[in-house]
């Protein structure tokens, strides 16, 4: 059975291992720190400081690491927050989802917040959240294997003439073991390489093709070929099942059927939800996360639920879920995008 628990995180995952729910992967986004008032008490992201922030979120992870299996993975979405001595942060000014500033801020841009004293940051100083957040993570026992871009064709505009448009974000890839579950298969992506690229040499002049059956290369006897070297003499790799020879084309890193492993750059285009006032998870960002980090027959957990994103896109491939919600108000918005799902799907208050 399917559960989202109504209430703060923490009070969910409590419950939801004292039910005995094990989840295989967590798929999330926590609000970000500095960015809305959502007009519920409790809620994450109107904190202080940076710090404080961070520390609630590790709180939080600390209690999914409870509800994880152990070969289980983690996966953050998590932006990075801009400090800025204009606005202000009263919240009794702001109804639900407003901003806490007047300025292009949102899920999608550059994000500021109002500095406070002492936090070690200047007004228009990047403050580096996620870092932050990932060194914490770390530092609490969780291993941190990888940062993943989302690269966003499609970014807010912003109205600022002194530095790039915010464009990106990042995702933060964690587990609790060093060897765990993650199915690579799952998510292999197209080749972009053209078919009639030759196929080099990436040791000593790469102007001149491999021979294959060549004793030495460089003048070294019993040289070890490269990955890349064994790519372009379409052997075998852990990058691919054979390389471009065996592919009957030039390409580098391709199995038979023109894969490669997927990179960690994702280019991912934005899409709104008419449903909610805020930005949701683009069903085609996390899809690869649940399809590498969930077999078949397991769970996703989110406690940052939301509208149900990362649940929709957990049964639309065949996997089950759990999830945590602070606002009820959101439970309708849940129920709608999971459509026939919701019969499998009990809702349960913790507050």
């Amino acid at each position: 059975m399917n559960r989202i628990y109504v209430g703060q995180a923490v009070d969910g995952l409590i419950r939801m291992k004292s039910d005995g729910c094990v989840a295989s992967t967590c798929v999330t986004s926590p609000p970000y720190f500095g960015l809305r008032d959502y007009g519920v008490n409790g809620q994450i992201g109107l904190e202080d400081s940076p710090r404080e922030y961070i520390d609630r979120l590790v709180g939080v992870f600390s209690r999914v690491w409870d509800v994880l299996s152990d070969d289980g993975t983690l996966w953050v979405n998590i932006a990075d927050s801009y400090a800025s001595s204009g606005g202000g942060r009263d919240r009794g000014k702001y109804g639900k989802g407003s901003k806490l500033q007047g300025s292009t801020t949102n899920e999608d841009a550059g994000i500021e917040c109002r500095v406070s004293p002492g936090l070690g940051v200047k007004a228009k100083d990047l403050i580096g959240i996620p870092w932050m957040f990932a060194f914490a993570m770390r530092d609490a026992g969780w291993y941190l294997r990888q940062e993943i871009i989302w690269s966003k064709p499609n970014p807010m505009p912003e109205s600022v003439t002194d530095r790039c448009t915010n464009s990106h974000e990042k995702i933060f890839l964690f587990s609790k073991k060093p060897r765990y579950y993650f199915d690579a298969e799952a998510i292999k992506e197209d080749s972009v390489y053209a078919e009639d690229s030759p196929a080099r040499s990436f040791s000593g002049d790469s102007s001149k093709p491999l021979v294959p059956g060549q004793g030495h290369i460089n003048g070294r006897r019993n040289y070890r070929p490269t990955t890349q070297e064994r790519y372009a003499k379409g052997e075998p790799t852990r990058d691919g099942l054979a390389g471009a020879a065996a592919c009957g084309s030039g390409g580098y890193g391709l199995d038979p059927n023109g894969k490669r492993n997927k990179r960690s750059v994702w280019d991912v285009a934005t899409k709104p939800y008419k449903g909610a006032h805020f930005a949701v998870f683009p069903e085609e960002l996390i899809t690869p996360c649940i399809l590498a980090g969930c077999p078949r027959d397991g769970f996703v957990l989110d406690p940052f639920m939301g509208s149900g994103t990362t649940a929709m896109v957990a049964t639309q491939n065949g996997r089950g879920f759990y999830g945590c919600e602070l606002n009820s108000e959101y439970v309708p918005l849940q129920k709608n995008r999971l459509g026939l799902f919701q019969g499998n799907t009990e809702w349960i208050d913790v507050r």
